[in-house]
């Protein structure tokens, strides 16, 4: 498997890394949570523009909050995401403002990565990945079902998508009703992940999906999701209790 850098950590090799999201409200939430968050030291932060409002509202006030984010952080690697209404944000965009939204997080190099959601007009998609990759901005893709868990051909099918798109890393995560839908997902993991060269994010929300969360590399999943104070997910774990499991699962 690839490995792939988002600023100074590496994705796919080792233990699964950490990211924690930032979810203020406002820039002074923001920088508040940075700060907190930068303390405890994660592998990245995601800062969750769609929490965001008024930045959403302003691109200039969005890049120059970001540019006090990066100060604030020093050498954490950033994820930017606006996650869609649909899939489990908290602000509703049309297409064309969510797909422009991603082009100026890239063109303005807002992060080392980039969070872009796979089922949006495929072209431009097509496009933001390529502008992406010429900016030096890492594509995290994302698919997000928080009713159930699809099929495994339907998991399988999506992530390798994502990576026939372009992807540097396909994520998808989903909510299981049962423990048979929790080892449908690990087992398309584990078969993608042995099937192509792109290190994967995949988790099950809500407590029965807390063991994906912590069984990473196990079955071929580079990244988990831990909380410092607010969550972002069901089932999402502090970073403690996420980094203390998931050194009892360390493979030798």
């Amino acid at each position: 498997m690839s490995t792939v850098k988002i600023r100074n950590i590496i994705l796919g090799e080792g233990l699964p890394k950490i990211a924690v999201p930032n979810v203020g409200e406002t820039e002074e939430d923001i920088l508040a949570s940075a700060k907190e968050i930068a303390d405890a030291k994660p592998d990245i932060m995601e800062w969750r523009i769609d929490y965001y409002t008024d930045g959403i509202k302003d691109n200039d006030k969005l890049i120059a909050t970001a540019k006090k984010l990066r100060d604030a952080v020093g050498e954490l690697p950033i994820l930017v995401t606006f996650r869609t209404k649909n899939e489990g944000g908290v602000l509703e965009l049309s297409e064309n403002s969510y797909l422009d939204l991603v082009q100026t997080v890239i063109e303005n190099r807002l992060g080392d990565a980039v969070d872009i959601e796979l089922f949006h007009d495929e072209k431009r998609i097509q496009n933001l990945v390529f502008d992406a990759h010429r900016y030096n901005v890492v594509v995290i893709m994302s698919n997000h079902d928080f009713e159930k868990v699809p099929a495994k051909d339907v998991i399988e099918f999506r992530l390798k998508k994502m990576a026939d798109l372009g992807a540097d890393v396909p994520k998808l995560a989903c909510m299981p009703h049962d423990a048979n839908d929790v080892l449908t997902l690990l087992t398309a993991t584990s078969e993608v992940h042995n099937e192509i060269e792109n290190p994967l994010i995949t988790m099950a929300m809500g407590d029965i999906g807390k063991v994906t969360r912590i069984a990473g590399q196990v079955f071929g999943s580079s990244l988990s999701f831990g909380a410092v104070g607010k969550t972002s997910a069901p089932g999402q774990l502090s970073i403690e209790d996420l980094r203390n499991a998931e050194k009892y699962l360390q493979l030798n």
